[in-house]
């Protein structure tokens, strides 16, 4: 019975696969360019503290993939944040920790050649995990965790401004942003939309985030000391306050320099391949839409619920956080998702199908289910060309690119039709639902007044009678749903919608169509 649920789902995906190469989808771009050690902005590193015994600038770096030949002028952007621990490569004993680890450098150069822009980024690092005191080890992990933030907000409006003031550069499309983070920088990639209130913090659940230090409870971060979440303000430790220690610098050091600061830190879709949230409270209706990847029996960071630990012997505990199932449980449960989840739970391709199975319902969820819990990075491996550290055979001996690299065609194969949606790309997803999408000129569509002020009249040719018709905006949630319309004639009310851009979607016998519509 296995051996036939194999062939069907290698008989389908076959199928799937034979539809006509489309950007977005694809990698219609034989070709990539990279451009090595850009940098994006400067901010304030922990790491050097043993040596300088004080916190020191550090230049933030990214290496920049595109399409080779693309004559786009506008491409969506993917921020793209490695692997880690948090630690410098090789100190962190993993195969991963460089903007160009062998997972980085496959991921990135596919996304491009998919069409996408995809700039590979370095962020601060520094904690001490193998600490003897939990409270250090936790105050470390936040801390780092809340530089990362900064860095992918600073990276934002870097790329923003490169635009407005360098003539777009780099050829992005500034309202397309996606955040993606592979491992440690799942971590990145899910807090930055969670994380969007210091308060968030010292008020997290069981007060996890606070220090006592007598005769006060200090919150591990400060944002006079530490900067603002978005990393926009200084962070300075007061003279004299002895608040430092807390941090391992002298009173009086910065921790935080603003970069970029007049532009805004707005992105439009995170996806993670592993990595965790704070607390589950900080999951707020109307956040950024989530596509997430992670192993189901993952021992470092939970699936559901639990406890980081750090890998040593015996493991060391860490801090409580939420993992990608009940992110994705609430995500769903407020419509953060809708952008795409509306109409990615009509599609029937092979992926979706796969993560249906084990996702309890919980669309942009694509659990994978390891035998070996110390293979929760499946997507994770070695090459000849990479220094990866092999200190990860001891635990998880099969790490070889052929096996990652089916995984990194799942985890592609999945989000690459979600990230069109989310983004507003107006692909063509047919494959995905079965459904043929037809030319508005093939049904001979005709919409007046277009812009209109209170109603809209459609017609279609005799032999494409409208089945049904759907208003969604542009991010792709639905307003109104007409049904058993069954005529060639169709006139829709503006109600209550607001002036602005929409979506009509008219479902016909054989396909569906789409046209764009403006109230003024």
């Amino acid at each position: 019975m296995k051996k036939f649920l194999l062939l069907l789902f290698v008989f389908s995906l076959v199928i799937f696969r034979g539809f006509a190469q489309e950007r977005y989808l694809d990698r219609i771009f034989p070709n990539v360019n990279v451009q090595y050690d850009l940098t994006y902005g400067v901010n304030a590193t922990v790491l050097l503290i043993p040596f300088f015994h004080e916190a020191v600038p550090q230049p933030l770096a990214f290496d920049l993939y595109s399409p080779a030949g693309d004559t786009k002028t506008e491409r969506p952007l993917i921020i793209y944040f490695h692997s880690g621990n948090f630690l410098p490569f090789p100190q962190n004993q993993s195969v991963s920790g460089t903007k160009r680890d062998s997972t980085v450098i496959e991921v990135c150069t596919r996304l491009a050649q998919m069409g996408y822009v995809v700039a590979s980024v370095d962020y601060r690092l520094g904690w001490d995990p193998v600490n003897p005191t939990k409270a250090v080890r936790t105050s470390g992990i936040i801390n780092a965790a809340y530089r990362g933030v900064q860095d992918a907000n600073t990276c934002i409006r870097y790329f923003k401004k490169t635009y407005a003031e360098e003539a777009n550069k780099y050829g992005i499309d500034t309202s397309r942003i996606t955040l993606w983070g592979q491992g440690t920088g799942g971590y990145i990639a899910m807090n930055c939309s969670a994380l969007d209130n210091y308060l968030k913090i010292p008020t997290a659940t069981n007060g996890k985030f606070l220090l006592s230090i007598p005769p006060n409870i200090v919150p591990m971060i400060l944002p006079n000391v530490n900067g603002d979440v978005e990393g926009k303000s200084l962070g300075v430790v007061p003279p004299g306050s002895g608040l430092g220690a807390l941090w391992g610098v002298p009173d009086g050091d910065t921790l935080c320099y603003p970069n970029h600061v007049s532009y805004s830190s707005n992105f439009q879709l995170g996806v993670n391949m592993g990595g965790a949230i704070g607390d589950s409270a900080w999951v707020d209706p109307g956040q950024k839409p989530l596509i997430s990847f992670q192993t189901t029996n993952d021992p470092f960071a939970p699936y559901k619920h639990g406890i980081v630990v750090v890998p040593v012997t015996p493991p060391l505990e860490v801090v409580e956080v939420e993992g990608s199932y009940y992110v994705q449980q609430l995500s769903n449960e407020f419509g953060n998702n809708n952008p795409y989840a509306l109409q990615s739970k009509s599609f029937t391709d092979p992926y979706t199908t796969a993560a249906n199975k084990l996702n309890d319902g919980y669309e942009g969820l694509y659990p994978i289910l390891r035998a070996n819990p110390y293979d929760s990075s499946p997507w994770d491996f070695w090459a000849s060309s990479n220094p990866n550290d092999t200190t990860g055979r001891k635990t998880n001996p099969d790490m070889s690119p052929e096996k990652a690299r089916l995984f990194i065609d799942t985890i592609i194969g999945y989000a690459a039709p979600r990230a069109c949606l989310a983004l507003g790309l107006s692909c063509n997803l047919s494959r995905y639902t079965g459904t043929k999408n037809l030319d508005p000129a093939t049904v001979g569509l005709n919409m007046v007044p277009n812009p209109a002020q209170d109603v809209i009249h459609l017609s279609t040719f005799t032999d494409f009678p409208i089945q049904s018709a759907t208003i969604l905006d542009i991010n792709g949630r639905v307003y109104r749903t007409i049904e058993k319309v069954n005529s060639n004639q169709l006139t829709i009310n503006r109600s209550n919608l607001n002036s602005g851009m929409y979506i009509v979607r008219l479902r016909f016998k054989n396909g569906e169509a789409f046209s764009k519509v403006v109230f003024k």
